[in-house]
């Protein structure tokens, strides 16, 4: 296994510099979340009916899961391609075409005609739309947190490149919040909007990204020849085993979270139409929760290291995932609120709030936009599968079957951190205290 060892921190950038570095990141992180969360929480409340009106309901359900299901196949691929060209050409470029590509591709979603209008290509049309979404936000997610983590101090790496994370939750909850104002539309408008509304989300996204200064760290690979003629080519030879430790770390924070944003939503859209609001009002509520959580849990890894904190996510995951159900089957609308906040507010924070600098720091500065990218991006081509599957279990074990996937993705995470080194812990604090600048005597 390669062990690199953390570059020096650049001088040049100024902390306010830092700060805007990582806002504009988590901005564009949170508009790309918007938009491919948006189509998720649409193929659990919409598409069933408007793509599929032929099929039963538990077939139209699986239906577009699927096509949720195909995007997340299209990610590794666009964190190969975007991972490729942020370490062979810089990370910036690449923002900002992910960022663009995606935002015309969800504001065509809401153009889309519908089955009744178009037949079997309204379907298609979706299907490759989708596709196209997974291109890009495979490629966005690498060079918004390497750029942040390669701009921030040593000493605070985890602070810093959880804010990228950060935004996540936060498009989520946009998304979401989107669809809760868009509920009481007439016919199409009720899904249409959302999708329609990302456009100006994107233009902001956009004017942001374009002021920023390229990585620190890049622009000095690149002045002393240290860039990697194929940096995919070689972090796969050389560091593979580092790049399946991600998926395991990752499958537990992506699936857990789509089996709950996705797949519990619907579960309890399905017990009880009259749900769909405390559900939707649930998620939002837990994902701007999730906006604190997941940069507190990045600046407690600059204390006390990455594995910990993982460690603790995995463990409340594995605990978590038959209460969960047991909560949300009262029909209670304190108890289903809770159960978002528990497993996307406090869980699935700990665990992105973590990844950013933990995943960084297994690869070189030449190829770690490639290795983190195509791991994180496999992972998540498995998690978008996840609401498709416990659809079929719960078919034929009824609520214990999507509860013990839940339960085995945890575990899964749980070995990814067993297997995975420290990369900040007290040896590398100590050495990044050492080498802080002192304040002159006075």
């Amino acid at each position: 296994m390669t062990a690199p060892s953390s570059p020096p921190t650049p001088t040049s950038d100024a902390p306010r510099g830092r700060v805007k570095t990582a806002l504009a990141s988590a901005a564009g992180t949170c508009v790309e979340n918007y938009d491919f969360v948006a189509y998720g929480t649409a193929a659990a409340l919409y598409f069933g009916d408007a793509f599929f009106p032929e099929s039963d309901p538990v077939v139209g359900t699986l239906l577009a899961f699927v096509t949720l299901g195909v995007g997340f196949l299209m990610r590794p691929i666009g964190g190969a391609l975007g991972g490729y060209l942020g370490d062979r050409h810089g990370r910036k470029p690449v923002l900002v075409g992910a960022l663009l590509t995606m935002g015309i591709a969800t504001v065509l979603i809401g153009l889309l005609p519908t089955y009744q209008q178009a037949g079997l290509l309204a379907p298609v049309l979706l299907v490759i739309i989708r596709s196209i979404q997974g291109l890009a936000f495979g490629a966005e997610w690498g060079g918004a947190v390497m750029m942040t983590y390669e701009h921030a101090p040593r000493r605070r790496r985890g602070l810093y490149a959880a804010i990228p994370q950060a935004g996540n939750p936060l498009g989520i909850a946009l998304a979401n919040i989107a669809f809760l104002l868009s509920a009481s539309l007439d016919g199409d408008w009720a899904w249409r909007l959302p999708f329609l509304a990302s456009a100006a989300l994107i233009v902001v996204g956009l004017i942001v990204r374009m002021k920023l200064s390229e990585s620190p760290e890049f622009e000095d690979a690149k002045a002393k020849g240290a860039t990697v003629r194929n940096p995919l080519l070689t972090v796969v030879r050389d560091d593979w085993r580092n790049i399946l430790r991600i998926i395991a770390l990752r499958v537990v924070e992506s699936c857990a979270y789509y089996l709950t944003a996705t797949y519990l939503l619907s579960y309890i859209t399905d017990r009880d139409p009259d749900d769909r609001g405390v559900a939707l009002a649930g998620v939002v509520i837990a994902s701007l929760f999730a906006v604190v959580t997941t940069v507190l849990s990045g600046a407690l890894t600059d204390r006390v290291g990455r594995r910990p904190v993982y460690l603790v996510g995995c463990f409340l995951a594995v605990g978590f995932g038959l209460p969960m159900y047991v909560m949300a089957n009262t029909g209670g609308a304190v108890f289903i609120v809770l159960v978002f906040l528990i497993a996307i507010g406090v869980i699935h924070a700990a665990l992105t709030g973590t990844q950013a600098a933990w995943f960084a720091e297994l690869f070189r500065t030449g190829t770690r936009t490639s290795g983190a990218s195509l791991g994180y991006q496999t992972a998540a081509s498995v998690a978008g599968f996840a609401p498709f599957v416990a659809v079929l279990l719960a078919d034929s074990f009824g609520w214990w079957g999507p509860a013990g996937l839940y339960v085995g993705v945890a575990a899964v995470g749980l070995a990814g951190v067993l297997a995975t080194r420290e990369t900040w812990g007290p040896a590398q604090r100590a050495a990044a205290l050492e080498k802080e600048p002192q304040p002159a005597a006075r």
